[in-house]
């Protein structure tokens, strides 16, 4: 089984910025998905941003609005760029994968990191 671990989270300012990482304990081009996952308590998960793998080819949730980005930063190293973030983003961030090409396109990724929080305040 994989292992994800995430870090970068923390507090920000409305309008500043974080970098979230996640570290893969298998190379990452081993996966066919890789994506950032985000849930508030009593609300449903979200899907923030995936990524395939081998294409590159990337999709962010609809209230990501242009502000992050996802890339790969290593072999083993996932990234989210958060910018101009908003109090709305406050919530637990994952880190997630899978092998299965189905997978990404729905959403449904089988591996998670144990998270890490983003709080926005004033």
């Amino acid at each position: 089984q994989a292992q994800l671990v995430e870090s970068g989270g923390g507090s920000a300012q409305p309008g500043g910025s974080l970098r979230l990482s996640c570290a893969s304990s298998r190379y990452i081009y081993g996966y066919w998905c890789m994506g950032w996952f985000r849930q508030i308590p009593g609300k449903e998960r979200e899907g923030v941003a995936r990524i395939q793998i081998r294409g590159n080819e990337v999709t962010y949730g609809d209230f990501v609005k242009g502000r992050f980005t996802i890339t790969r930063d290593g072999e083993k190293t996932l990234s989210l760029q958060m910018n101009n973030l908003e109090v709305e983003d406050t919530a637990m961030y994952y880190c997630a994968a899978d092998d299965m090409m189905r997978a990404c396109e729905t959403w449904n990724l089988s591996y998670w990191g144990q998270g890490t929080q983003v709080s926005v305040s004033s």
